[in-house]
């Protein structure tokens, strides 16, 4: 089974966050320089996680509406309320989540606070990998032609 906190040790330690009354454009600025496709919104008063924006908030509830991404705050757009997960939580847990809530990126919380973020193709890496391990452990468990008789046979030179 994997964990959450397993996903975390190969991600960086930084998150790049937006504050809910910046504009539309300057989340999109930093989603482009960081080359991440969605940004948690960080109430700068209380320190507190209070929604997502997405490249998806951005088309589906801007671009459609007609609205200009320079006079638009984050906090019109932003997905909330937002679905966490804990370190402690498997896999199975995260692609529940993704897939019941139609989302692609996960927050972390470790108490009361965000400490990092998973996306849908770090769960997909995971379960992946896991899968390609597991198929390996399985061929290695196969018995070889010699093995397979009770005889073992041993070589010397």
């Amino acid at each position: 089974m994997t964990f959450v906190r397993e996903l975390m040790l190969g991600k960086p330690a930084e998150i790049w966050s937006i504050g809910p009354r910046d504009t539309v454009y300057k989340a999109l600025q930093l989603m482009a320089e960081k080359n991440v496709g969605a940004l948690p919104v960080i109430d700068p008063a209380s320190g507190n996680l209070i929604g997502m924006f997405s490249e998806r908030d951005y088309a589906r509830k801007l671009i459609l509406k007609g609205k200009s991404s320079q006079a638009t705050a984050v906090e019109e757009l932003m997905s909330s309320p937002v679905f966490c997960v804990h370190p402690d939580d498997t896999l199975e847990t995260c692609m529940e989540l993704i897939t019941t809530k139609h989302i692609r990126h996960l927050p972390v919380c470790g108490g009361d606070k965000m400490i990092g973020m998973i996306s849908i193709g770090d769960v997909l890496k995971a379960v992946i990998a896991k899968h390609i391990w597991d198929q390996s452990r399985a061929v290695l468990r196969q018995p070889t032609r010699w093995e397979s008789r009770r005889t073992l046979y041993f070589f010397e030179p």
